[in-house]
Parts: structure tokens; C-alpha cells; sequence
């Protein structure tokens, strides 16, 4: 399920920037769809950030995905409240 909700995100049109939240707390941003790569299995993303950092992601463990980025969040330290 959580696979094919990142590809729906990412084909979106138009794209809308995205964050990942996983069970240990931490979230990451999404500002392009060019900027994810998904494994062939699905189970792993490699998401790009604007500053050349990347994160490995193992899918199973996203707990939330956030479309609709509210400002105080983008503000934020990109962690979020829960």
C-alpha cells in the first residue's frame, strides 16, 4: 500500500511536495519527483534533498505520508508533532 501511494504522489499533476514520516519520528521532504528513486521491490526509496544529502528509506517503516504541508510545518525542523 505505502509503495503505491508514494508512485500516486509522484506521478501526481501537478506535483505537490510530500514528507515521509517514519515510526522512529523522523520525516523527510519531497520537492521533486525526480529527486525519489523507488527499488525494483518497492520496499526501499532513495530520496534526494536540495543540499546533495540523500536518505535510504525502508518503506515498511513509514508511518504517515503528508500532502498538504502546512506552514508552521514547513517552518519547522521537519520532525512534526504526532
Amino acid at each position: 500500500m505505502t509503495t503505491e501511494r508514494v508512485r500516486e504522489l509522484l506521478n501526481s499533476v501537478p506535483f505537490e511536495k510530500f514528507s515521509i514520516h517514519l515510526a522512529d519520528g523522523r520525516a523527510f521532504k519531497v520537492h521533486h519527483p525526480e529527486y525519489v528513486a523507488l527499488s525494483a521491490s518497492g520496499r526501499t526509496a532513495v530520496v534526494l534533498q536540495p543540499d546533495d544529502s540523500m536518505n535510504i528509506i525502508d518503506l515498511l517503516l513509514v508511518t504517515d505520508l503528508e500532502t498538504k504541508l502546512s506552514k508552521k510545518r514547513k517552518e519547522g525542523n521537519g520532525r512534526g508533532k504526532h
